[in-house]
């Protein structure tokens, strides 16, 4: 048994060391300074496994600290006529339910398990039935700090902060058991990462009654929640009878990596699939055009769901939302005051809903799933004129499908400007709308420039570079930042705009000079 841990705690830190290893290999300023050897370097791998142990620790706790947090700060936008320790176990306990359903941590076909029961010929039961028990182990301590510390806010007794874990874990235990049992019965094998539509629908439904409930002022008894939660505790002591007794895991996960290929990004297939659903088969679908603009035609005809569909409905809402606005301004002419200074100052919050709502991402995880996934294998698809050929054709696509919501919140936002009171520099109306139209075309600008300097993607549209995820996490917490920004708008509009022009020319000068090298695939 020691031995199995051992061996299994070995592997999943190699292949995380590894990992690690290979993403610090992609960044840019030190890709050329690290030599190939760099895998075999002890020094560099002391500190990749201490990456490593320290992500391992954090992850039991972070997880549950932010789950808590968020149920705790959700209490304040229900009617305080029912108690907080009431109202945050029941959200608590059918959010347990779902968790259960959702996240075994057993029936899960990772690279890890493959390489132990499929490559390394361990014993099947041993290493399942061990890593499992770790992974409940996780849970238990997770949750423990998360109780102890949230159930004094809420004044649970002690013996309820130290029972919860075990109940979170006692569920899941009891369902993965179901699963086993069933698999017995029918031969059917659960798989978390492919669940049914039924397990989705029974999923949705309970969200609904976790939240939704409490918001008619149902809630499930406190003595009740406690029950069921202490209940849950038994269930997992059944449940880990059948897990330890059973004994065709083997046969279990050869289905799941039959199923899944183990070595096939989760993220990437299941993107993929999506977009296969909304791609026209259309074969009367052509264009008259000629060249680069003609294959741009063909994918934006045979793109069109994906493209403009989420556009469209953004721009409704927006429009909805627009005109429920100046409905309450007519309505409540006391908000009047108020709303005119937020728009007159907290233009820069906008930044964050442009960067939210724009389909940069989406528009290229498109492209090269279904066009550059096959033509980057041809010398001519990276030559430097018609790479920056076509790059702006593609980018002058992307802002038309993002300028559409764009455009309707900047024409709202003037509205409201104009039925609120109005501004004394009528020049406000003409900067909120150009400037949010710019700020729309600077995340076009922003992700394909970032896609062709970066190409992340390998031919199983994994992304293999670490450089493409950092350039999209600082480009998140800046948009945060801005939101907590405060400034006139006639300022701010006018940085917005002079800013997006000067980033769209040099976009352009490092497409040409670099993206011939940059713009290939991944290995």
């Amino acid at each position: 048994m020691n031995k199995t841990l051992k061996i299994s705690f070995a592997l999943k830190n190699t292949y995380r060391v590894n990992s690690i290893i290979y993403a610090i290999k992609q960044i840019p300023l030190l890709k050329r300074l690290l030599p190939s050897e760099l895998y075999g370097l002890k020094s560099l791998k002391i500190f990749a496994n201490i990456i490593s142990v320290f992500w391992e620790v954090i992850s039991v706790f972070v997880g549950k600290i932010i789950y808590f947090t968020a149920i705790y700060g959700l209490l304040s936008i229900y009617n305080e006529t029912v108690s907080k320790d009431r109202l945050f176990l029941h959200i608590f306990l059918f959010l347990t339910v779902i968790g259960a359903f959702l996240n075994t941590n057993l029936f899960n076909p990772s690279k890890e398990k493959y390489y132990a029961i499929m490559l390394m010929r361990m014993n099947a039961k041993m290493y399942v039935v061990i890593n499992y028990a770790y992974s409940i182990l996780k849970v238990i301590i997770g949750f423990f700090i998360s109780t102890i510390v949230f159930g004094m806010l809420l004044k649970f007794p002690v013996w309820l902060c130290c029972a919860i874990p075990f109940s979170v874990s006692g569920i899941k235990i009891f369902i993965a058991a179901i699963s086993l049992w069933d698999y017995e019965k029918r031969g059917v094998v659960y798989n978390e990462n492919k669940l049914g539509k039924i397990v989705w629908s029974a999923a949705a439904v309970i969200f609904i009654a976790a939240f939704g409930l409490p918001a008619v002022g149902i809630t499930v008894p406190e003595i009740a929640s406690i029950i069921f939660l202490t209940a849950f505790i038994f269930l997992g002591a059944i449940g880990t009878v059948k897990i330890f007794r059973f004994s065709e895991y083997k046969e279990i996960f050869q289905q799941l990596f039959a199923q899944s290929s183990p070595f096939a990004d989760k993220r990437a297939q299941a993107m993929r699939k999506q977009t296969e659903k909304h791609i026209s088969a259309d074969v009367s679908i052509t264009s008259k055009r000629k060249g680069f603009e003609y294959l741009n035609e063909l994918f934006i005809k045979r793109h069109k769901d994906i493209l403009w569909n989420s556009s469209n409905t953004i721009a409704s809402v927006c429009a909805v939302i627009t005109i429920g606005m100046i409905a309450a301004v007519c309505f409540f002419p006391e908000i009047k005051e108020a709303i005119n200074h937020l728009i007159l100052n907290w233009l820069p919050y906008f930044v964050f809903i442009m960067y939210a709502i724009n389909r940069g991402t989406g528009f290229t995880q498109a492209l090269f799933m279904n066009c550059d996934h096959s033509l980057l294998t041809y010398p001519f698809y990276k030559q430097p004129q018609l790479i920056l050929k076509l790059f702006a054709i593609r980018l002058r696509e992307i802002i038309k499908v993002n300028m559409l919501p764009a455009a309707v919140i900047g024409t709202g936002l003037s509205l409201l400007l104009f039925v609120t009171g109005g501004t004394d520099n009528p020049l406000n109306y003409a900067v909120i709308i150009i400037s949010i139209l710019c700020m729309s075309a600077f995340f076009s600008v922003h992700y394909l420039t970032i896609y062709y300097l970066m190409q992340p993607y390998n031919i199983a549209s994994e992304i293999k570079n670490a450089s493409y995820q950092i350039v999209k996490i600082v480009t998140y917490l800046v948009c945060y930042y801005m939101m907590q920004i405060r400034m006139q708008t006639i300022v701010f509009g006018t940085f917005t705009i002079v800013f997006c022009v000067l980033y769209c020319i040099v976009a352009c000068i490092l497409i040409y000079r670099f993206a011939p090298k940059t713009f290939r695939l991944r290995q």
